[in-house]
């Protein structure tokens, strides 16, 4: 049996955060080598031209005999209780860390300035992302990366020079860090996903409170106690949708319009939001309360939320089209974006929604859709695989037609909707029946859309 030389490091996945691992190590002249449970991953050839004699295992980790490693470091994407992988998670090195890590261990260790960190089942890009630019505006060297865009590990070469990190991070990445020491954490919110990985949302729970593990400053969801923290913390600051604590971020009602709020202070009208919906307010106070903790002035930081319009394909307003709104919410690729997508948008309309949704829905319960679609709804336009899944869980409270794709349900939303409406394509489900990606479905309604634009709406 192939085994792991001793004082070697083993690799665990060849995917972006694998090749990431390799590149930091072979830049801090650690000898490693390479599994990958694929007989053949892509990219083999590239890796191969990179970092030539470096040793490469293909196939099953039972086959491969860890025994010797000084300490074994798995891509994301690599569940831990991999056969030949979980029971070397029961292990420790010498200094008394767990033999098993994940990428973002190895950052923390390199890292040389502070870390805001963000997670949750939705919006950690929306987040990681405006946080970034109100650093950016505040005149800091800032780097943002992790699960949304560059790797953190390739931010340490890429930005030397930071004086700080913005992270997103998955529960993926937290289960497999001992220790993110942040300087200020946010989890966002909870809702089912990823069960196939850690079993039930207990587990899921857990793997996403591993963002507070030595955290200095936590921001968490008032109206959402899965996302608080059950150790205690030295300070934790809390952001709701709803009018404010002393100390909370929240949303008020002053002088005939709503205000984003710290305690009683007004801080910015919500009409002056570059983003749309109840949810990217929220967004908007979680990315306040970390920049507020992280020294940034509040005018600095409230003027990039004026400036701010959102990331592609999340909540994104495409078309205005004969006092029609068409939005492309692609990356609602679960109930629980959904879910805030509706909650968002519905109270902000003058008319109703029309969903288009549907795809692989990973086995989850969508009858949590069926009370804000009974509320703000007009009609649900269903496709792709669980569209008889999600029909079952929509019919006694909305009108539901299923069509074959999703090219048919933007022409019968077109029919449908009504002045005042908005026509939302926030699939509650991932898109692989159809679609390579969700960015390519989402791309699909856009051009769709600026089409109709073109040929004579009223953009």
């Amino acid at each position: 049996m192939p085994k792991v030389a001793k004082g070697e490091t083993l690799v665990v996945g060849l995917g972006v955060s694998g090749r990431a691992i390799c590149r930091h190590l072979a830049r801090e002249g650690v000898p490693f080598m390479v599994a990958d449970t694929r007989e053949e991953p892509p990219g083999l050839d590239e890796f191969r031209v990179a970092h030539p004699g470096v040793g490469l295992h293909c196939g099953p980790l039972t086959a491969l005999d860890l025994s010797d490693a000084a300490e074994i470091v798995v891509s994301p994407g690599v569940d831990p209780q991999t056969p030949g992988l979980a029971e070397m998670g029961k292990r420790r090195r010498a200094d008394g860390e767990p033999l098993v890590v994940g990428e973002i261990a190895l950052f923390v260790r390199a890292a040389r300035a502070p870390i805001a960190a963000i997670t949750g089942s939705n919006a950690k890009s929306t987040v990681t992302t405006l946080l970034g630019e109100m650093a950016r505006a505040a005149g800091r060297r800032v780097a943002v990366g992790g699960n949304l865009g560059t790797p953190a590990l390739d931010l340490l070469v890429e930005m030397p020079e930071a004086e700080l990190y913005v992270l997103e991070l998955s529960s993926f990445q937290l289960e497999t860090t001992p220790c993110l020491g942040a300087e200020t954490a946010a989890f966002l919110n909870l809702s089912e996903d990823h069960l196939d990985r850690h079993g039930d949302m207990a587990g899921y729970r857990a793997a996403k409170l591993g963002i507070f593990r030595g955290a200095r400053h936590a921001v968490v969801n008032a109206e959402d106690r899965m996302t608080w923290p059950d150790a205690p913390l030295a300070a934790v600051e809390c952001f709701t949708t709803l009018p404010p604590e002393a100390g909370e971020w929240g949303i008020a009602r002053r002088d005939g319009q709503d205000w984003l709020m710290h305690g009683g202070t007004p801080l910015l009208a919500t009409a002056e939001l570059g983003l749309a919906g109840r949810h990217n307010q929220a967004n908007a106070l979680a990315a306040l309360a970390m920049g507020s903790h992280l020294g940034f002035p509040l005018e600095t930081m409230c003027e990039v939320l004026r400036q701010f319009k959102g990331l592609a394909h999340r909540s994104e307003p495409i078309a205005d089209i004969d006092g029609v709104r068409w939005i492309n919410d692609s990356k609602g690729t679960n109930v629980g974006a959904t879910l805030a997508a509706l909650a968002g948008l519905g109270p902000t309309l003058q008319g109703r929604l029309v969903l288009l949704a549907g795809g692989l829905g990973k086995g989850a319960d969508f009858a949590p859709l069926a009370e804000p679609m009974a509320r703000y709804g007009r009609e649900a336009i269903l496709f792709g695989a669980d569209a008889p899944r999600l029909a079952a869980a929509l019919r006694d409270s909305v009108t539901v037609t299923r069509v074959a794709d999703l090219e048919a349900a933007m022409q019968r939303a077109r029919e449908v909707a009504e002045p005042g409406d908005c026509v939302l394509l926030s699939p509650a489900c991932a898109s692989l029946d159809q679609f390579p990606n969700y960015l390519a479905r989402g791309e699909v309604f856009r051009q769709w859309v600026q089409r109709l634009v073109e040929e004579g709406g009223h953009g």
